[in-house]
């Protein structure tokens, strides 16, 4: 692959949308968003606003005569990624790289047990404060896409492309030489404060000036630093304090994903942030009840609105 040039974005939510009108804005990138059946019909026909600006992003629907991208961006809920690994069978090449965007710390494996690890980069997306609302996404901080292989000692031909790609799209990155951890420290973010505002209904700003919101945030974090230390991964309080020093950075009245979710009646992503944290605490018989409750809790809350398995993406 000489550039990346034809891009396919999967999931047009709030994170889709922004990549998706990145790439739209980019002089030589042609990007579609890939959708099935009314969610198809709906961007067809309303497309998405980003920041109050429209975008008439094309649609490729699943068996569509259409070449290979050379890049899908995967940014689906975990619960749609079953759903969207059919949708994207007929569209992968030889050539086809993915890049997920997607929280939890297994959208990686899935991709590649589908269509091959060699195809496949870690991501994570971090300090992105986008809100949606409908088709309607806003954001005042486009955040950092942290990538590459598992290990970047040495970068990749492939890492490289996908570096440049972002510089012409104006996307800051970053290449730790260490994904793995990387996409760990994300996770142990994402079941601390993610969960955390959900259940307190409390966008950033209540974390930015409550010492106690704070302390829950941290209390299931700390339970990831536990479990990941079992599981070889060295994360470590620092990286709690870290996560801090961007918090403090990101707009007040910004949400997180999971909190937009509960708000809007959604299913939440909590099987893939509080349940696998209780998968890893049996499998290394490390207790972790701050995200036992904050499992319960959530689990209530969809039962309560009779949400079991969402639609397609």
């Amino acid at each position: 692959m000489d550039s990346i040039r034809d891009i396919a974005v999967i999931g047009g939510g709030a994170m889709g949308a922004f990549y998706a009108s990145r790439f739209f804005d980019t002089e030589g990138i042609s990007v579609s968003l890939v959708a099935d059946g009314e969610r198809a019909e709906r961007l067809s026909a309303h497309g998405i606003v980003v920041n109050d600006r429209p975008y008439a992003v094309p649609v490729t629907r699943p068996g569509d005569a259409v070449p290979p991208p050379d890049l899908i961006l995967v940014a689906v809920k975990n619960h749609h990624m079953a759903q969207a690994l059919r949708d994207l069978e007929g569209l992968v090449g030889e050539q086809t790289l993915f890049l997920s965007v997607m929280n939890g710390i297994d959208s990686e494996e899935q991709l590649g047990k589908a269509f091959g690890m060699e195809k496949v980069l870690y991501a994570i997306a971090l300090g992105i404060d986008a809100v949606r609302d409908g088709n309607r996404m806003t954001y005042t901080k486009p955040g950092v896409v942290h990538f590459g292989e598992a290990q970047n000692r040495e970068v990749s031909s492939r890492v490289r492309e996908v570096q440049e790609l972002f510089d012409r799209a104006g996307i800051p990155w970053e290449t730790p030489t260490d994904m793995i951890r990387a996409l760990w420290w994300k996770f142990m973010i994402n079941v601390g404060v993610n969960q955390v505002s959900a259940v307190l209904r409390a966008p950033y700003g209540v974390f930015q000036r409550s010492q106690e919101a704070r302390a829950l945030m941290e209390w299931a974090m700390q339970e990831v630093i536990t479990v990941a230390e079992k599981a070889g991964v060295a994360l470590t309080g620092e990286d709690i304090d870290q996560w801090k020093s961007v918090l403090a950075t990101l707009g007040p009245e910004g949400k997180t994903s999971m909190l937009q979710d509960v708000e809007a009646e959604r299913k939440t992503e909590v099987e893939i942030f509080a349940g696998r944290v209780l998968e890893l605490g049996m499998t290394y018989d490390v207790p972790v009840p701050v995200n036992r409750v904050l499992l319960q809790i959530l689990k209530v809350h969809e039962q309560r609105l009779g949400l079991g398995e969402a639609p397609s993406p």
